[in-house]
């Protein structure tokens, strides 16, 4: 079995390329997604983001992410000290999800495998890039959010030049190249 990170920056189309990895009948982990989930449920987080933040962490035992992320996103010690409590959780169950998955290849989508070193525990990772006009304009209409903000959460990551030294795969989601195909291509690359 090949556990194969995806990754990319905020609105650059990662989680489209997973739902067709996904109907393709590939197995994918939503990293993001089961990291919300954990946030609200797992015990040890709850404590130690409440020992970090104070009890405004938590509203009704839900993680309040509006309060969290005005810390983390204007404070990076902040967000560095977030992504400790939070990511070798993360990791550890996505380990758990791959014990049980029987495909040849696995996908783990999730925000910042680089920022957080966690790339290095995969057989490969494909990165989806995206103009960054086009990236804000879709955060934008996903979110109904304004500009700066979306600015403000892509400076928090790495840029698409800096992630590219790291990966040999790439797909492009620039609304010119077919995704589809480049898939399909770098299946075929990934299963031999």
């Amino acid at each position: 079995m090949k556990k194969i990170g995806l990754t990319g920056g905020i609105g650059s189309g990662k989680t489209t390329v997973a739902h067709i990895l996904e109907a393709m009948s590939y197995p994918v982990y939503y990293s993001d997604l089961r990291s919300k989930e954990l946030c609200d449920g797992d015990p040890r987080i709850q404590s130690q983001l409440i020992s970090l933040f104070g009890p405004k962490a938590y509203e009704d035992g839900k993680l309040n992410r509006t309060f969290l992320s005005e810390r983390i996103f204007s404070n990076p010690e902040f967000r560095l000290k977030v992504n400790e409590i939070i990511h070798p959780i993360v990791r550890k169950d996505f380990e758990y999800w791959a014990s049980a998955q029987k495909s040849e290849l696995i996908f783990n989508e999730a925000a910042i495998l680089f920022e957080t070193g966690a790339y290095k525990q995969f057989d490969a990772v494909i990165l989806v890039c995206a103009p960054l006009s086009q990236r804000i304009e879709r955060v934008m209409l996903r979110d109904l959010c304004e500009k700066t903000s979306v600015e403000q959460r892509i400076q928090s990551q790495w840029t698409d030049e800096k992630k590219r030294s790291l990966t040999n795969y790439c797909i492009e989601n620039n609304g010119i190249q077919p995704i589809l195909i480049q898939i399909e291509e770098l299946l075929m690359k990934l299963d031999s």
